[in-house]
């Protein structure tokens, strides 16, 4: 089983009810690709001016984003636990984003959860097909958690 350590870094309460829910998400999806290993993840809940830093200070970018992603890639341990990598998820980009597409705080935290997981275990979206296959997953993922658009 997957451990996950959770961290929030703001003044904002989260419904434990978001934070078990995010927790099974992650669980479920790293349990869907390594059924076997043993892995830690960090998920940090931010505000917009922090994950600003720290999208800054990795990939050179000056400006909030929803979610950051920091994957260790070491699968070759399944015996033992193993850092997956870490989530850094911006309260304030997560509250933006739902409002804007019309759906809760609770789908919008779940998606970045996934799509930051996916991350984790290898998946991208540079190109057209590894798009469609993220998407693909994401979608499955949240389905199964009857989490829908």
């Amino acid at each position: 089983m997957t451990r996950i350590y959770y961290e929030n870094l703001t003044g904002e309460i989260i419904p434990q009810s978001y934070i078990t829910l995010i927790k099974r998400i992650i669980r479920t999806c790293v349990a869907s690709e390594y059924p076997n290993h043993k892995f830690e993840v960090g998920v940090t809940i931010c505000d917009n001016a922090y994950i600003r830093k720290i999208n800054k200070a990795h990939r050179g970018v000056d400006k909030a984003t929803d979610v950051l992603s920091f994957p260790f890639l070491d699968f070759d341990t399944p015996e033992i636990n193993t850092l997956l990598g870490d989530i850094i998820i911006s309260i304030d980009k997560a509250k933006e984003q739902a409002a804007a597409y019309e759906h809760s705080l609770k789908r919008e935290l779940c998606f970045l959860a996934a799509h930051a997981t996916l991350h984790l275990l290898g998946y991208d979206h540079e190109d057209e097909s590894e798009r469609e296959n993220m998407e693909k997953r994401q979608r499955e993922l949240l389905d199964s958690f009857g989490i829908k658009r």
